[in-house]
């Protein structure tokens, strides 16, 4: 098969959520797709049946749509969408919504929900409605000002609750001070949030909904609060008896902590209580079938080397709660659901050794791993386990990432484990009810050939390190002198294994071989291993890196002078140690939107709070914070840099990247800077991510050694300025 065009990303579909309908009949999906004309993503909502009986049906067509939640009587629908105002309510409603103040924050724009919109405005987020019995386009449910964050259903179906901002009237003058081009004011010290921007003092405030009307009441002791509540939200989650739980911080000075506390309301606004003993960061509240206990993702808010860990308890005041899994030494998987099979059981997905497992827990304390059939070669992604059907999504390197419905009963398997050896990595038969309901990248798949990945291992100072080299299907690496692409993730605290990747393919169908390397500092083997890298970056990650790459030249895989570098996020600060401290491994290397320079990211970005967790204040530890920046040391950088950043990054600023980029070019060095100017903490719309790999293989072909600079690649047609 020919090279994967790199505008082909166009046609690639990416599943962003499943979620199972009570009667465990159907199943819906988001499915993010690309509009090449209008260069936006389009998040779309399908439903299909669970037994595969047919194709999946499309709900949405317009773009925005996300958190599709089922009615409690299956039939019913609902999600949030930024979609222009629903044509009864404009041909029917109060005239008085015209005269709206839509609250928006100028330099948020886009990215902070927010009202009804007014006729030079973009549509706000509100809840939406498909009733699937009757048929038809959804009904808008809701008419916030500053718009719906989150929102669940109540037990009988005929409420809703929602999280939505609630300005004061100050606070209102004040963003339409900032939309109409005035100063930033603020006395937070969470400033920023990467994906917000600068934050204010507008609350967000949990309100009941009647499904029908529309109606809203606040209730007011149901708020958020905490350093970075404008990202977490007060995930609600309404119990079958009525109780209303949610996840914030109420103490004092919340922007100087990552607590967070799990409280529980009544749907009138009264008998507020706090669970929880401000110890942890709770997350993704899970009420048990009888109502009378919660489970939670309980991570550490000081060192985030702890696994997350799952957690269970009371619906009573100063409650407490206890692990379930502290003894497993694992952590729960991101976004991990906490799916009750009763009330003494529960299924969660666990990091284990670079593999995202399903394990059954229960109230004991007992630990199993399930599904046995997901083998050791593709990656488990969004579950959603129901009493008879189970609902979620394999990512497979070469056939993609699709939906897949099992019977709940053949998850079951496995052995009791108290700690990490005694999951069982190896592969069972599939079940005859294992059902793929979806295959929405086959044209991709069909056409282009999808890589093939196998897992590696390597010995770094006397540690067993793992990773996953991924290559296209007609070559052999064993067949040797192939160019190398080192891929690291980010985090660090994250992990790698085999996925299905339009980048690794756009690499493997060049002839690249791509190694993911699982180094000391990331998750999923346990604590020790995590913390290997706490407060000392640029030290295990750059040994296991070198060391990796070392193994791929012993085993004769692949060229020593053809060796190239990305990766994002900690993977681009790693490789800003790399080319630092090992300036002759990479031919050529392309740090994306990292930090290099800690001191001078305090305050910039943020993540203040945790440097302060892991390092401490930079004026007090200044040899450490100075040993943990890559800048201190950019004399020694020889290797060519593409460096990246996103303009309105503020996980990693921008001026992190231009240090770097500055600091190779003064000396020299070839180098390249790409600055997105209107983008976060990632590359946003499809023009861009594609723009990102025209330059990256064109900055590789440009320096490896095997490519005839006359017929090296500029992707926009260019002079080469060398």
């Amino acid at each position: 098969m020919s090279e994967l065009p790199i505008d082909a990303y166009y046609d690639l579909t990416q599943v962003l959520d499943v979620v199972l309908s009570p009667d465990g009949d159907r199943v819906a999906y988001l499915a993010d797709e690309f509009d090449a004309d209008a260069d936006e993503r389009v998040a779309s909502l399908f439903v299909v049946p669970a037994d595969g009986s047919r194709e999946p049906h499309r709900l949405t067509r317009v773009p925005g749509a996300g958190s599709p939640t089922w009615g409690p009587d299956g039939d019913r629908l609902a999600f949030l969408a930024p979609r222009e105002e629903d044509t009864e309510r404009r041909v029917g409603g109060d005239d008085a919504e015209s005269d709206a103040d839509d609250g928006t924050d100028g330099d948020d724009a886009g990215d902070e929900p927010g009202g009804q919109a007014g006729d030079d405005e973009e549509p706000k987020q509100q809840v939406w409605l498909f009733d699937l019995a009757l048929g038809g386009d959804a009904r808008q449910v809701t008419e916030f000002e500053e718009g719906a964050k989150e929102f669940d259903w109540g037990p009988e179906g005929e409420r809703l609750v929602v999280a939505a901002r609630d300005p004061t009237d100050e606070e209102s003058a004040y963003l339409d001070e900032r939309t109409e081009g005035g100063p930033l004011e603020t006395e937070r010290l969470q400033h920023k949030l990467d994906g917000v921007g600068y934050t204010d003092t507008v609350r967000t405030y949990l309100h009941m909904v009647d499904v029908d009307s529309g109606e809203a009441e606040k209730l007011e002791g149901a708020h958020d609060g905490g350093a970075f509540a404008d990202l977490s939200g007060l995930q609600p989650a309404w119990g079958p008896t009525d109780r209303i739980a949610f996840c914030a911080y109420h103490g004092e000075d919340g922007d100087a902590t990552l607590v967070t506390d799990l409280f529980t309301v009544d749907p009138g606004g009264g008998d507020l209580r706090k669970l929880t003993d401000s110890e942890l960061s709770v997350d993704s509240p899970s009420w048990s079938p009888s109502g009378e206990r919660l489970a939670f993702a309980g991570g550490d808010p000081v060192n985030w080397c702890i696994p997350t860990q799952a957690h269970v308890t009371a619906d009573e005041a100063d409650a407490g709660s206890e692990s379930l899994t502290a003894d497993l030494d694992r952590t729960l998987a991101r976004g991990a659901p906490l799916d009750w099979a009763d009330d003494d059981t529960l299924y969660t997905t666990i990091g284990d050794e670079a593999r995202t497992r399903l394990v059954r827990v229960s109230t004991d304390g007992a630990v199993d791993r399930t599904f046995e059939a997901q083998g050791d070669g593709r990656a488990l992604a969004t579950v959603d386990v129901g009493d008879e059907r189970t609902a979620f999504t394999f990512s497979h390197p070469g056939e993609g990432q699709d939906v897949y419905a099992v019977d709940t009963a053949d998850l079951a398997g496995g052995s009791g484990a108290d700690s990490a050896t005694d999951l069982d990595a190896g592969a069972g038969e599939e079940p005859d009810s294992l059902v793929r309901l979806s295959a929405v990248n086959a044209g991709l798949t069909d056409e282009y050939a999808m890589p093939e990945a196998r897992r590696v291992e390597w010995e770094s100072d006397g540690e067993s390190i793992s990773g996953i080299v991924y290559h296209d299907p007609d070559v052999d690496p064993a067949d040797g002198d192939h160019p190398l692409v080192v891929a690291i993730h980010g985090g660090p605290v994250s992990y790698d294994e085999p996925v299905f990747s339009f980048d690794h393919a756009v690499l493997t169908s060049r002839g690249y071989v791509v190694l993911r390397p699982n180094y000391r500092g990331g998750s999923s083997f346990g604590r020790d291993f995590c913390e290997a890298l706490h407060g000392q970056w640029g030290t295990h990650e750059v040994t296991d890196v070198a060391n990796g790459v070392a193994s791929m030249v012993e085993r004769g895989w692949v060229d020593p002078e053809r060796v190239f570098g990305y990766g994002f996020s900690y993977g681009g600060i790693a490789q800003g140690f790399l080319v630092t401290q090992e300036p002759e491994l990479f031919t050529a290397a392309a740090p994306e939107h990292g930090i290099y320079d800690l001191r001078s990211a305090y305050g910039t970005d943020d993540a203040h709070l945790w440097m302060e967790n892991e390092y401490g204040y930079p004026w007090e530890v200044p040899e450490e914070i100075d040993a943990s920046s890559a800048i201190t040391d950019a004399g020694n950088i020889e290797t060519p840099l593409l460096v990246t950043a996103g303009g309105e990054d503020w996980r990693c600023p921008p001026s992190q990247s231009e240090q770097l980029y500055v600091a190779a070019k003064a000396q020299g060095v070839d180098a390249r800077l790409i600055l997105y100017e209107d983008e976060h903490h990632d590359i946003g719309t499809p023009d861009r991510a594609i723009h990102r790999l025209e330059e990256l293989t064109a900055w590789y072909e440009r320096h490896d050694p095997a490519v005839d600079s006359a017929d090296a690649t500029d992707p926009h047609g260019r002079a080469d300025e060398e």
